[in-house]
This record gives structure tokens, C-alpha cells and sequence, in this order.
């Protein structure tokens, strides 16, 4: 992890009508990082995400994206600047009408010129990164368990070889073995590609597994950014709870054991 910002946000001010989000809201996230995004429902992660990657237009402040602003970048601009983020939202968002493989190539199609026959190359092989069998490429997505599911709206995020990922609740839903089978996937992936990641969660375990930093939301701002390790000291009262009830306790005793 270099000493690099990946994503500056400053000053950010998001509202739905009357309803303000977040105000002033500043934040850093580190090339090569792992960033975790936690908060009480309704302080706006999803938001933020969205506000990131220009799916949420804000009412103040700036991001930037390696260093190109986000908000002020149109057509052709922003199209590139796509290039260099993958992204999995919180339910999947497969396109339930296309296979696994199409769904995958969606992306390629989008920002890349390229053969079909390579982009199906393309996609089986990210399938195949994402812990998937080649044959799931042909399944759709309604014939998929929900821990498979996950995995090829991973490999759609990955289609690109982006430098940044964004995974919105990515462990909602699974079992806990699944769930930490998807964890340990993501930081190999991380590691061996050399990701950024901004990472929208509740799972404390996911967290402990996969996490180098913890960005707490609430108040409309980020309270407190720090490893889980140093949030456990920190006198929020959300914060205190979050860490200090039965599943924040379990997590990090299964911290210290390893």
C-alpha cells in the first residue's frame, strides 16, 4: 500500500430533495488499499459510492479519481476515466435476461473495441479468477445460488483489469462460510492485482478478513478513519458499540487468535 490517494472527496454535500445526506464530507482512500465503509443505516454509503463513480451528482465539493475530477468530466472524459473502476453492487445487478459470459462482456462491449472471440476469452477467464467453473459462463443468473451470483457480478466488475473496485455489500445475504470464502477471494484478488478498493459493509467479519482501514460514516460526515484495531479505542458511541457488542467482540477476538 502506497502512500498515494486513489479517491480524494472534499467538501461533499449530497441531498435528496429537503433531505441532506452528508455535508462537508471529507475522505481519502489510499492507492493499494483496502478501505472498509460502515455507518448506521441511512448515513449514505451506497451514496458515496455512487457519488464516486458519478452516479449521484452532489450538491457541493469535489472527487477526484487519480487525480481527474469526477463531477466535472462529460462524454467522452468520463467514459475513460470508467475505464479504471469495476464495480459490484450491492444486489448483484446482473442483467437477468444474458448468460454469465454476456453479462461479463457487457463492459467490454461498452469501453473496449475488441474482437468477440477474445472477449469471450476475456470473460471466461474472469470467471475463472472470480472462483467460478467455465461451464457457469452459459448459466443465467436465475439458475446461480446467491454465493455464485456474487461471484459473476465480481467477474463483471473485474472485466476491465481495473486498477479500483467498488463492492457494495458484498457478503449480504450469504451464509457465513460462503461469506468468508468470498472475503478471502477478494483480498487474494486484491493482492495479486494490486487493487484499490472501496468496500461498502455491516459484516464485522468481513472487516477483520479483508480490511486495512475502517471509514466510519455518521453526522453527515466521516467520524473516524482508522484499522479496526484502533477503532476499538475510539470514544464514539456508535462506534463503542459497534466494536464492543457480541459479534464486534467475536470478530476481534478471532483477530488476535490468528
Amino acid at each position: 500500500m502506497s502512500g498515494e490517494i486513489a479517491i480524494r472527496v472534499r467538501g461533499l454535500t449530497t441531498a435528496y430533495g429537503e433531505h441532506v445526506v452528508h455535508k462537508h464530507l471529507d475522505l481519502d482512500v489510499r492507492k493499494g488499499e483496502v478501505l472498509g465503509v460502515i455507518g448506521p443505516s441511512g448515513t449514505g454509503k451506497s451514496v458515496l459510492l455512487r457519488a464516486i463513480i458519478g452516479l449521484k451528482r452532489p450538491s457541493e465539493g469535489t472527487v477526484t479519481v487519480f487525480g481527474q475530477d469526477v463531477i466535472d468530466l462529460h462524454g467522452h472524459d468520463h467514459g475513460a476515466l470508467q475505464k479504471l473502476w469495476g464495480v459490484m453492487f450491492q444486489d448483484g445487478a446482473l442483467f437477468s435476461n444474458l448468460t454469465v459470459r454476456e453479462n461479463v462482456m457487457v463492459p467490454m462491449k461498452e469501453h473496449a473495441d475488441l474482437p468477440h472471440g477474445l472477449m469471450c476469452e476475456l470473460a471466461d477467464q474472469k470467471i475463472r479468477m472470480s472462483g467460478l467453473e467455465t461451464w457457469t459462463g452459459h448459466q443465467y443468473p436465475s439458475d446461480l445460488s446467491g454465493g455464485m451470483r456474487k461471484r459473476a457480478a465480481l467477474a463483471r466488475a473485474l472485466a476491465l483489469d481495473p486498477p479500483l473496485l467498488f463492492l457494495d455489500e458484498p457478503t449480504a445475504g450469504l451464509d457465513p462460510i460462503t461469506a468468508a470464502a468470498f472475503d478471502e477471494l477478494v483480498r487474494d484478488l486484491q493482492e495479486a492485482m494490486g487493487l484499490t478498493v472501496f468496500l461498502v459493509t455491516h459484516d464485522v467479519d468481513t472487516l477483520r478478513d479483508t480490511c486495512d482501514r475502517i471509514a466510519v460514516l455518521g453526522e453527515q460526515r466521516v467520524i473516524a478513519v482508522d484499522t479496526m484495531e484502533a477503532l476499538r479505542q475510539h470514544e464514539h458511541p456508535w462506534i463503542k458499540e459497534y466494536f464492543g457488542g457480541p459479534r464486534g467482540r467475536a470478530a476481534l477476538a478471532g483477530h488476535e487468535a490468528k
